[in-house]
């Protein structure tokens, strides 16, 4: 076996217990489920979750070790991933009031491409650079030289904590969508969640910008 049963098994354990805590990733996800219903939610669980296999296997390959070697790299992807995460909280506060008129409860439950929802969750946890450093300081207190191949180690091990993190946040997607849905029969209290959706989302891109590199 790549990993012992026992490391394996408490590296799961840890792992779970960190997804259930509330962070950036998961409050993400809320915020796009309480946006725009069940589906959306679970599309930027599995968009969050599409990142975390990227920065796995960045890590495995040593990639992910120059966001911690180099402050310009650094500095680069967490002013991008800021950016980005400003520009999707402006377009939910600006939302409101260009889709105040429409006419059918529940017509945006759905609203918007799913790759749209998918691709922004991914290119979101991509450009965060505490992840990459996450999945550095915390995948290799449970990789055991003396086993080999530590890169499949590692690979088996970060692979597995996007997948337990993928299967919280989508509970917590759907969660916040069929709140969505009965929000939707109420215009106001819907548009105020859409404001409420956008400060999260502005939130999440001014922590990223004053988010120190260790």
């Amino acid at each position: 076996m790549i990993v012992s049963l026992h490391v394996y098994v408490a590296f799961l354990a840890a792992g779970v217990a960190l997804n259930l805590t509330p962070g950036p990733d998961m409050l993400y996800v809320l915020a796009s489920g309480s946006r725009a219903g069940p589906r959306s939610g679970v599309l930027a669980a599995c968009g969050v979750g599409a990142g975390c296999a990227v920065h796995t296997f960045a890590a495995a390959t040593g990639l992910s070790a120059l966001l911690v070697s180099s402050a310009t790299a650094f500095t680069a992807v967490k002013w991008a991933g800021a950016a980005y995460l400003v520009y999707l909280g402006g377009k939910a506060l600006l939302a409101p009031a260009a889709l105040a008129a429409t006419p059918a409860p529940g017509a945006r439950a759905e609203a918007g491409p799913a790759e749209r929802v998918f691709r922004r969750a991914v290119v979101t946890n991509v450009l965060n650079p505490k992840v990459a450093i996450f999945f550095l300081a915390f995948v290799p207190q449970f990789v055991d030289p003396a086993r080999g191949r530590i890169w499949l180690q590692f690979l088996v091990l970060g692979l597995s904590f996007c997948v337990t993190g993928t299967l919280v946040n989508a509970v917590v997607g759907v969660a916040a969508g069929k709140v969505r849905r009965t929000m939707d029969a109420r215009p106001r209290v819907a548009r105020a969640l859409d404001r409420i959706t956008g400060a999260v989302f502005l939130g999440l891109g001014l922590r990223l910008v004053f988010a120190p590199r260790s």
